[in-house]
């Protein structure tokens, strides 16, 4: 038979077809408040952008909501600009790319084919802790991270006010039943609090090697401690610019009331919506991560991780490695043989390979997250529940239909609303000022909460980082005294760098330890670090994480199975650790 390239290449298109044909579609289901609440002016649902009443702050008219949510659901664009009603002429933010979940893929599963479950409801114990957990972060943003670990050298006595507080609310009590944390003895500790909930999140310090180290470069002449990233024959900077100490937004009523309603109030200040004071420096608190993420690329943070991987030369998933060519792997021919590789890897199970992967795999997070968020769940932001909760006894006496709920959400949480009230402005409008304090001028992004398209990117990305590379492989120095992630067999010393301010800089520092910090837990961080990057910045909850990231890793996965079906020749296996500490392995026949 004459062997037909044309036909074998269609074959394989139809397979990956099929494979993503009768992959079981969980259906979309949403938590109710959109319906329970809709008689309460949609108190409950994604609002921004929509004309606001200044007394309870709710939108004026339930009619504007409704249109917004029929253009959602129609999926085109124009409507957004011909039918909604908007409140003036004056500069505005646009909705971001509320229609991207109708759009199809030729790799991966559909965007709508992966769903995430109900966010947490009004009345819930789990929507009141996450609540305080975003007030908590805010009141916490210039607290240096090395204080959030067992092994800190200094204690905050705000870390522990805000432990003590959150461990005190009734869905800690239970366990956190449904979207667990990482605990110790039960309790959240500062070596777990705030950390994610994925095997290795509690090791060490907080932030991941990744968001602080660099590699040395071609000439031998960079210190990974110098925090460079060598991108070809140029350099990427750990350090972030320094936002103002102290510097928060939306802390007034009027403030709060023009975000909501669509202003670009950046435009109209003249910034970015931040203020910084001219330097950079490495990440040390929760308002430099919140910098991190408010101006990255997205895929930026897993980019570098994988630059350095390759940089250092960290061990590829073992069941390839003869495949990939990287240094130090051999084809073992006979249980004691082994022969020197004469061909290695490049276009195919190289670097390129799995740096188009880790970016490439990004645009399908991010349109099943918008299906998820616009045409699913269009959750509220947690800027928009701090006004519900202030304005809580306006609300629930203006519409009886909520019962009360929103003033039992504010006594649910009272210990932490007074600390936010001490450290809000006076506001004559309020009788109280619980709103929260906002990293960026702007609050969230134009489009709703759950699920964040940050973690699910991050999930995306760190599964695909995860799939091509050792993720036994363990931190450390090896016999030349070079820092990075080498095989746990190799002889390497375990350290781990955090952050120290001395004077006005800041500086890496190296710690030892007893316990190594492994691959899988240091790309779990990372993938953490970033989503509840965005908590600490007061746009997104700890559930728009915890789901999030593991659709991200469902995404893909399923790219990663269509892609193993167009290798026809050599096996090539990869073993990928999950989220929840299973493993799945792809390409096994």
């Amino acid at each position: 038979m004459t062997y037909n390239r044309r036909e074998e290449s269609r074959s394989a298109r139809i397979n990956a077809a099929e494979m993503a044909f009768n992959r079981h579609h969980e259906p979309h289901a949403a938590n109710g408040d959109e319906q329970r609440y809709a008689s309460a002016n949609y108190a409950m649902s994604f609002t921004k952008g929509l004309e606001h009443d200044y007394k309870n702050g709710l939108i004026k008219n339930a009619g504007d909501f409704e249109a917004f949510r029929l253009c959602v659901d129609e999926g085109f664009i124009e409507p957004f600009t011909t039918r909604v009603p908007v409140p003036s002429k004056e500069a505005r933010r646009k909705w971001e790319a509320p229609t991207a979940g109708v759009a199809y893929d030729l790799q991966g599963p559909d965007a709508q084919a992966v769903t995430m479950a109900p966010a947490p409801a009004l009345c819930s114990d789990e929507l009141a802790f996450e609540m305080a957990e975003v007030y908590e972060l805010a009141l916490l943003r210039d607290e240096p991270f090395n204080t959030f670990d067992s092994l800190a050298s200094g204690s905050s006595s705000k870390l522990a006010k805000a432990i003590d507080r959150l461990n005190a609310l009734p869905y800690a009590s239970s366990g956190f039943d449904g979207r667990p944390r990482i605990t110790e003895s039960d309790l959240l500790t500062p070596q777990t609090v705030f950390r994610g909930s994925s095997p290795g999140v509690e090791q060490g310090p907080y932030l991941s090697q990744f968001m602080l180290i660099g590699n040395t470069d071609q000439s031998g002449s960079n210190d990974a401690t110098d925090g460079n990233i060598t991108y070809g024959p140029q350099q990427i900077s750990q350090k972030v610019l320094v936002a103002k100490k102290g510097q928060d937004y939306m802390d007034t009523w009027k403030e709060w009331l023009r975000v909501q309603d669509g202003y670009d109030v950046n435009v109209a200040a003249g910034d970015a919506g931040q203020e910084f004071d001219g330097s950079r420096r490495f990440i040390h608190t929760p308002r430099d991560l919140a910098t991190y993420v408010h101006y990255d690329a997205l895929y930026q943070a897993y980019l570098n991780a994988c630059l350095i991987m390759l940089a250092n030369g960290t061990p590829f998933d073992p069941a390839f490695d003869s495949l990939s060519g990287v240094p130090g792997s051999e084809l073992m021919i006979a249980p004691s043989t082994k022969l020197a590789l004469n061909a290695g890897g490049f276009a195919l199970y190289g670097g390129p390979h799995i740096l188009t992967l880790v970016t490439e795999v990004a645009t399908r997070a991010l349109k099943a997250v918008r299906y998820q968020k616009f045409n699913n769940h269009i959750r509220l932001r947690p800027e928009t529940l701090a006004g519900r909760i202030t304005m809580a006894e306006h609300i629930d006496k203006a519409f009886p239909s909520t019962c009360g709920t929103f003033t039992k959400l504010r006594d649910a949480i009272k210990p932490t609303l007074h600390a936010v009230k001490a450290c809000n402005p006076v506001d004559k409008k309020l009788k109280a000022n619980y709103l929260l304090p906002m990293a960026f001028r702007e609050g969230s992004p134009m489009h709703p909460a759950y699920g964040a398209g940050h973690a699910t990117v991050a999930g995306a990305c760190v599964t695909i980082l995860k799939a091509f590379f050792d993720t036994s492989a363990v931190f450390g120095k090896n016999a030349n005294d070079v820092p990075g992630f080498y095989a746990a067999d190799s002889g390497v010393t375990p350290i781990w760098y955090d952050t120290v301010k001395s004077g006005t800089n800041v500086k890496l520092r190296e710690r030892k330890t007893k316990c190594p910090l492994t691959l899988e837990g240091e790309l779990n961080k990372l993938a953490a670090n970033i989503s509840i990057g965005r908590n600490m910045a007061g746009v997104h909850y700890f559930t728009d994480y915890y789901d999030s990231v593991r659709m991200g890793e469902e995404i893909a996965i399923g790219m990663l199975e269509e892609q193993s079906l167009c290798y026809p020749t050599d096996p090539f296996v990869m073993s990928i650790p999950t989220f929840d500490g299973d493993v799945v392995r792809i390409g096994a026949r």
